[in-house]
C-alpha cells in the first residue's frame, strides 16, 4: 500500500509543477483555479511522500517521488508542446523510469 500511495504521490508532483506552470501563464481571477490545484496537490503530494516514508527507506521514497514526478511532468510537457520529445530526451526520461522501477525491485 505504501509503495500505491507513494506513487501517486509522485504523480500529484507532476500535477503541481504544471499548475504552477499555469499560473505564471494566468493573469486575475485565472489565476485562481491553478494556484488552488497547486495548494491541494503539493499539500497531498508530501503528505504522501510522509506516510510512504514510515514504510519505505527514505533515500529510496524521495527517489522514487522525484523520478515518478520528474518521467510525467516531461511527458505533460511534451505532450502539451512546452517541451520537444526528442530521442535524446525520451531515452533519458526511460533510464529514469527504469531507474524507479529498479529500486522498487530491491527494495
Amino acid at each position: 500500500m505504501s509503495w500505491l500511495i507513494l506513487i501517486l504521490s509522485g504523480a500529484l508532483e507532476a500535477v503541481w509543477a504544471a499548475a504552477l506552470h499555469r499560473t505564471s501563464q494566468a493573469t486575475g481571477r485565472r489565476r485562481v483555479v491553478p494556484a488552488a490545484v497547486f495548494l491541494v496537490s503539493v499539500l497531498a503530494s508530501t503528505g504522501g511522500l510522509a506516510v510512504a516514508m514510515q514504510s519505505i527507506p527514505t533515500g529510496t521514497a524521495y527517489a522514487v517521488w522525484v523520478g515518478v514526478g520528474v518521467v510525467l511532468t516531461s511527458a505533460y510537457a511534451m505532450v502539451t508542446k512546452v517541451e520537444r520529445a526528442t530521442a535524446a530526451r525520451l531515452l533519458l526520461l526511460a533510464g529514469i523510469a527504469a531507474g524507479v522501477v529498479g529500486l522498487k525491485v530491491v527494495a
